[in-house]
């Protein structure tokens, strides 16, 4: 797939700025869940974008990756590991994440703030860290790719009639003082990009059968990375 540079016409401004890594069928129901849940109260030291990811694996698979709080790296190349140190890996919880060598900084001490399996729904915050993203907050949702006119089309995967599901990020970061915005918004982008794609080659690459993916209890069993 041919790469386009991003940020040759970006100027980051207060507000969510959409960075697509490729394009949703249905631009309807991305608006309505970037309305819902991506978009953000910034103060004048603070920056905000989403980026969306298009993954052409079942929701429930792409979800069980995402909920979990406890195992990051699943898909986040950046971090090396996780140990929870409060909580069971629910809402409330908080972790103590450890980042690859050669990132600027070695740890984060990450809160869960909301999860909404229903609404495939998950929120957390930094606490503390030893770099630079400092009240950090994410916001990352799915949700199906189905048409716009809602008629059951197979997809383009022969023997699959799964729709593709959406991942939408969006964040809110403090602008540090020897930086600006612009800075600020095209290094965090990045990191969230290389996440995106990352949880989209995870989950298009699991060996599972759609029998097991349809029957997924996300709350019981999940998909081991």
């Amino acid at each position: 797939m041919e790469q386009r540079n991003i940020y040759s016409n970006l100027t980051c401004i207060q507000y969510p700025i959409m960075l697509c890594t490729n394009q949703p069928k249905n631009s309807k129901a991305l608006e309505e869940m970037i309305k819902l849940h991506h978009t953000h109260e910034l103060s004048p030291r603070q920056c905000s974008s989403f980026l969306v990811q298009v993954i052409d694996a079942p929701l429930p698979l792409v979800w069980s990756l995402v909920r979990k709080f406890d195992k990051p790296q699943c898909y986040k190349n950046f971090i090396s590991n996780c140990t929870l140190i409060s909580g069971e890996g629910g809402v409330g919880s908080i972790r103590e994440v450890n980042l690859v060598s050669g990132f600027p900084g070695k740890k984060s001490i990450e809160r869960l703030d909301i999860l909404d399996d229903d609404m495939h729904v998950s929120v957390f915050s930094i606490l503390d860290a030893d770099h630079s993203f400092l009240n950090f907050k994410s916001t990352i949702t799915l949700h199906e790719d189905k048409q716009e006119d809602h008629q059951e089309k197979e997809d383009h995967i022969i023997g699959n009639n799964y729709y593709k599901t959406v991942a939408i990020q969006s964040y809110v970061v403090d602008i540090p003082e020897i930086s600006c915005r612009d800075d600020t918004c095209e290094v965090t982008d990045n990191i969230l990009r290389w996440n995106l794609r990352s949880l989209a080659w995870v989950a298009e690459n699991m060996d599972t059968t759609d029998d097991q993916v349809s029957s997924l209890d996300l709350n019981k069993k999940e998909i081991a990375c």
